[in-house]
């Protein structure tokens, strides 16, 4: 998937107001030097650990960086506090670390850990340094770890990973770069270092990397210089697969710059990367000064096109002054929330002590990175800042001129972008006092590292985030493809089913795990079909696969399911998608515009939930249901399918699936294709549950089901006409029409089907300790409607379906922080640019146009009811 630019974060830094003390308290010129993000504490809000590095520059040519000598290492700490915008200098207690540059730090817990470097006497020792702000008391501690390590090195890169993994990797020890890696497992102890050997493409070896963990645990290498002194412009993910198998995968594209002692870190799944030195010493300037690796899209971003603008006298274009600032080297980035701070670095032989944040134009509507400058105040409320990367227009922090300083952080809290919470997550989980002091604790024995998965205990509640992102349907001019973000008031139809209220719906690691079926099938399903920028529809309609290769994709992905639960447990983030009826061409947009499931995609970082039916109504069920399935096989813990209604032979032998089995691969094949996918239909999970907290369904709760229990109590395979009540319900139920609407009514799909009221949805929520129910089912206008107050949301994801409704088409994501953002298509005008309704098979497609003729579809929300018998199964 290519991202769209305007889609991508632009941030402008400028310098920001600092105070201090006295004039000792500020850290002065440096270069090589660490900046670590802490978070907040009960007792102590965000603070940034500035430790280390060169404070003068030494004799020898001063025209370019290669010449230059480092003078003045040092090993002290100073501490920037976000909330009173205030450098101090401490001393503290316990023995430091030696002086040193070119060194590694993360943060773990309520510590900084440091690692390496190298100083006037040489190279660093390659122990642990510990400095501990516990209680807000500032000791060091050297960690002991057993058997062998890096070894002293200067020039590596190192973070946390999967909230407990110390991953250290590159760097040169003196004699050659390096390319190796190392993990230390912080909430195991004797804490030892383990040389890792991932699988994958492994990265060359380079030197003056750097490295940035992604909050669902991946690792990015980004740049460096080879051993020849080359700059690189690559990027490689490591992840730990559930397994403990460590891999590399090479990131797409290539960076903007090739460049070396730049900076990086994560806001979101975008790698923000600044400065660097290019080939001969330059420092990278012009629109790559700045540059983003946007994980979820796979794309690298410059600032070409996203620059502010001006005219000068000479009615000439300016770029922003911003890239003037960020070309720099050896400096060091940070981010609390959604802000990137930047302190100091090496211009030319000059070394610069300004202090920088991120900042964008107040103007602009695209998900930017948003902070103030001379006002930074953070709020309590910045652990549940939203994963999502924008802030709308009437949520923009005030000026620091207009008053109201903590009000302001708090809707900048609420609304803007932020990977905090996890990092929170983190640092809570590591709170013990050494008990020796040569050997401290990253975490505390009855408290793991690692985040606890019960949703119950996570502290943020669920909450529909305020705007929506929508792909306009225009094709064609400026605005084809234009994505934008809508507040969801200006949706006309989503929320009509609510009475008007106050709704403030309101974030663990993915680790992606592989598995091969036999003889690779799944993986030619995969290259076939999962082609999100370009698939086009088979011309003369025939199906790739025979019965055979159907049987066994589906024996494949049956046992898959076979020892999955009734209800799955899934854990955020995940993309939660509704009914896409054999709309393959719109799952394709879907994924084309927010994402795919490949490890080119999102998939090693965020799962995929689609709430059933898969087939009937639509031109291309056999290729939605086969790629669903090759998925599953591929991803099978990242990948979630669970029943819709359709999934049963008696309906999808009336509403078009049998017949397209037919059509497309003969009738012999056909039928017994069609009779082997029903059967792995009585397989399928039955609901899920995301953190405990939101419970997703195909239908709904109907007048049966009272308890979560009840559905995991049902057991597969089971069949339609074998099952019981609850199974009904569970398929086939709707909320009534609106939340004046309460109690059981009956349904107009049919006789013995009923609709539930928000009082149902209530009590079910309150009985089951959940948050929210999202289902499908519904043709929605919107393709997303909230129901009872938002605490149920109707999800739809083939748009105009059966060519009548006019729809839109959306996914949800749901977010770490359970922040729900609704992404959005509408549907392509017909003919020519729609793959449902292309020329060359529209004569082949009258039978399926047929079909929907005989039997229409349920009437959409929000759209007057045709008078057509309601006992018919025209309703179904």
């Amino acid at each position: 998937m290519s991202s769209k630019p305007w889609l991508a974060p632009a941030p402008t830094y400028r310098p920001l107001e600092t105070y201090s003390d006295t004039e000792d308290d500020a850290p002065g010129p440096r270069c090589g030097h660490t900046l670590t993000a802490v978070a907040q504490t009960k007792s102590h809000g965000p603070r940034l650990i500035l430790f280390g590095g060169a404070t003068a520059i030494g004799g020898g040519p001063s025209s370019t960086v290669p010449g230059i000598r480092l003078d003045g290492v040092t090993n002290s700490v100073h501490v920037y506090d976000v909330l009173t915008r205030k450098w101090s200098r401490i001393v503290p207690a316990g023995e430091p670390p030696s002086p040193r540059a070119a060194h590694a730090a993360a943060a773990v817990g309520t510590m900084v850990v440091f690692q390496g470097g190298i100083g006037p006497a040489g190279h660093s020792t390659d122990d642990l340094y510990v400095l501990d702000l516990t209680n807000d008391k500032y000791k060091w501690h050297r960690v002991v770890v057993r058997g062998q390590g890096p070894g002293p090195r200067y020039g590596h890169a190192m973070d946390l990973v999967a909230q407990r993994y110390l991953v250290s990797v590159s760097g040169n020890d003196g004699k050659k770069v390096l390319s190796d890696a190392w993990a230390l497992d912080t909430a195991q102890k004797p804490y030892a270092w383990q040389k890792l050997n991932p699988e994958g493409d492994k990265p060359s070896a380079r030197m003056y990397a750097t490295a940035s963990a992604r909050s669902d645990g991946m690792f990015l290498l980004c740049g460096g210089r080879d051993n020849l002194g080359t700059p690189l412009a690559d990027a490689y993910g490591l992840l730990m697969h559930r397994n403990g198998q460590w891999e590399w995968t090479i990131a797409p594209g290539v960076s903007p710059s090739p460049r070396y002692q730049h900076a990086s870190v994560f806001v979101g799944a975008r790698l923000h990367v600044t400065g660097g030195v290019l080939r001969g010493g330059r420092t990278v300037d012009g629109k790559a000064a700045v540059a983003v690796l946007d994980t979820a899209a796979g794309v690298w971003l410059d600032r070409h096109g996203l620059v502010t603008s001006s005219k000068n006298n000479k009615g000439s274009q300016t770029e922003d002054p911003s890239l003037e600032l960020m070309r720099r080297c050896r400096h060091a980035a940070s981010s609390v929330g959604g802000r990137l701070y930047i302190y100091g670095g090496l211009r030319g032989d000059v070394l610069l002590d300004d202090f920088l944040i991120a900042d964008n134009s107040p103007d602009s509507d695209s998900p930017m990175l948003i902070s103030e400058t001379a006002s930074t105040v953070t709020s309590q409320r910045t652990n549940n800042l939203s994963p999502f990367g924008s802030l709308s227009p009437d949520t923009r922090p005030n000026s620091p001129s207009s008053g109201g300083l903590r009000e302001s952080m708090e809707r900048l809290a609420e609304a803007s972008a932020a990977e905090a919470q996890v990092a929170n997550a983190v640092w809570q989980a590591a709170q013990a006092q050494a008990a020796n002091p040569e050997e401290i604790p990253f975490s505390d024995d009855s408290q793991p590292a690692e985040n606890n998965s019960e949703g119950g205990d996570m502290e943020g509640d669920v909450r529909l985030h305020p705007r929506a992102v929508v792909v306009a349907n225009e094709t064609v001019g400026n605005l084809g493809g234009l994505v934008r973000q809508l507040s969801l008031d200006q949706f006309e139809n989503e929320s009509r089913r609510m009475i008007p209220s106050q709704n403030d719906l309101s974030y663990q690691n993915k680790k992606i795990t592989k598995q091969r079926s036999p003889e690779g099938l799944h993986k030619k399903v995969i290259s076939t079909l999962l082609r999100p920028r370009n698939w086009k529809p088979p011309a003369n309609r025939r199906f790739f696969l025979d019965s055979y290769e159907v049987g066994e994709l589906c024996y494949a992905a049956e046992q898959i399911f076979l020892h999955e639960p009734t209800v799955l447990q899934l854990r955020a983030p995940v993309k939660v998608f509704g009914d896409l009826h054999g709309q393959f061409g719109d799952l394709m947009r879907l994924f084309d515009e927010y994402g795919f499931p490949s490890t080119a995609g999102d998939i090693s970082y965020i799962d995929y939930l689609f709430l059933g039916d898969y087939v009937d109504r639509g031109q291309h069920s056999l290729e939605t249901i086969t790629l669903l399935l090759a998925l599953k096989i591929q991803y099978p813990e990242n990948v979630h399918l669970i029943r819709g209604n359709h999934e049963a032979a008696d309906i999808n032998a009336l509403f078009g699936f049998r017949l397209e089995c037919i059509e497309r691969m003969g009738e012999n094949d056909g039928i017994w294709a069609w009779t082997r996918f029903n059967q792995l239909f009585n397989h399928l999970p039955l609901a899920a549950l995301i953190e405990k907290k939101i419970i997703c369904m195909h239908g709904g709760i109907g007048r049966s089901i009272h308890l979560v229990e009840q559905i995991e109590k049902i057991e597969r395979p089971i069949t339609m006409d074998a099952g019981s009540l609850v199974l009904m319900d569970l398929l086939w139920s709707d909320p009534t029409e609106n939340d004046s609407v309460e109690g059981l009514r009956p349904n107009a799909r049919g006789p013995g089907l009923v609709t539930f009221g928000p009082d149902r949805v209530t009590d079910f929520c309150k009985r089951n300790k959940l948050q929210l129910i999202i289902r499908a089912h519904e043709c929605v206008m919107d393709g997303f409607e909230r129901f009872a107050q938002g605490q149920l949301i109707t999800l739809f994801s083939a748009t105009n379906y059966c060519g009548t409704a006019n729809n839109a088409g959306a996914l949800l994501v749901v977010g770490r922080g359970l922040v729900i953002v609704p992404k959005l298509i509408h549907p392509l005008p017909p003919p020519l640019h729609s793959p449902e309704t292309s020329p060359e098979h529209v004569q082949d497609d009258t039978w399926m146009q047929e079909l929907n003729n005989q039997r229409p579809p349920t009437p959409t929300r929000g759209r007057p009811k045709p008078n057509h018998d309601r006992n018919s199964l025209a309703y179904i």
